[in-house]
C-alpha cells in the first residue's frame, strides 16, 4: 500500500477529506519519527511497538571485491508486530 492508498483509505474510514487525512497522517508519521530520534519507544496497542536499536561497529567484506571493509556503528529503526496484527494477518 502506497501512502497515497493509505490517505484514500483513511479518508473513506473517517470521513475527512484527503486533505485532513493527508495532515493527520504526516502528523502521526512525524510524531513517531520525533519520539525514536529521542530514543523512546513507541507502543501502538494491538499493532506494534517501534524502538530504536543500537548496531555495534563491525569489520564486513565487500561481495565484489572479497575485500575487508569497516561498518561503522549506527542506530536502526525496528518494529514488533503485536500480537492482534499477526492474528489478523494469519
Amino acid at each position: 500500500m502506497k501512502k497515497v492508498e493509505l490517505v484514500e483509505a483513511v479518508a473513506k474510514e473517517t470521513g475527512l477529506t484527503k486533505a485532513d487525512a493527508t495532515r493527520a497522517i504526516d502528523a502521526t508519521f512525524e510524531a513517531i519519527t520525533g519520539a525514536l530520534k529521542k530514543g523512546d519507544k513507541v507502543p501502538l496497542v494491538g499493532f506494534g511497538t517501534f524502538a530504536v536499536s543500537k548496531r555495534a561497529a563491525r569489520d564486513g567484506r565487500n561481495p565484489q571485491t572479497g575485500e575487508k571493509v569497516h561498518i561503522a556503528a549506527r542506530k536502526a529503526v525496528t518494529f514488533k508486530a503485536g500480537s492482534a496484527l499477526k492474528d489478523a494477518v494469519n
